[in-house]
């Protein structure tokens, strides 16, 4: 993915997913969308190492914080309008569009909420909202694996594997960090009620 980001660094229109968005070079909108959206991805993918990190969070939880909020501030300051004017241009005619455009909502969204639950001490479903918006950064990769995927295993044109990949790219990760949601929630109720009453911790405390 750095490779991915680096080939950009030299502002070449030549290069890489430029090479099919040259109708769109022209809109200084659109252009200036590209490369924040490129450039700010690398610290939204990076900081997963710190927020999921058990380390950092009983050793660090100022380092946590600071660092939460600046992926907050990138997903919905930055990312987010950056994010909507690709979707509205994105290749592969109105399926892919509706998909960037959830994608980017739904980004958005569980960020959002996931601040609004840290503000509140709910860090229960801090951490919940969290993992769904970490699973949809994660689309930066998984959308090109499954892009590599159809193109070494199937015969479709390139427009339909396109459509095929906005969904793929974040609709798999979406259901995978639901069901590690519910693993893990059922695993601590389980916990709980094996635990005797007088011993319980309070769930803000967990």
């Amino acid at each position: 993915m750095l490779l991915t980001i680096l080939q950009y660094s030299s502002f070449h229109t030549d290069t890489g997913f430029l090479l099919q968005k040259q109708d769109y070079l022209h809109n200084d909108t659109w252009r200036a969308a590209f490369y924040i959206h490129v450039f700010s991805s690398i610290f939204t993918l990076c900081a997963g190492f710190t927020q999921f990190s058990t380390v950092v969070l009983k050793q660090h939880a100022k380092l946590h914080k600071w660092i939460g909020r600046l992926y907050a501030y990138y997903v919905m300051l930055i990312n987010f309008p950056a994010g909507m004017v690709m979707a509205i241009y994105a290749n592969g005619e109105l399926p892919s569009k509706i998909a960037f455009v959830i994608l980017d909502c739904l980004w958005c969204w569980f960020t959002y909420r996931a601040v609004v639950a840290a503000r509140a001490g709910d860090i229960r479903k801090h951490r919940r909202f969290m993992i769904r918006s970490y699973a949809l950064t994660l689309s930066a990769l998984s959308l090109r694996t499954w892009k590599i995927v159809f193109l070494h295993t199937t015969h479709l044109d390139s427009e339909t594997i396109y459509m095929i990949d906005a969904w793929m790219g974040f609709v798999p990760n979406l259901l995978f960090a639901e069901w590690w949601i519910r693993k893990a929630g059922t695993a601590f109720s389980r916990r709980r009620k094996a635990q005797p009453t007088w011993k319980r911790v309070p769930d803000d405390k967990q």
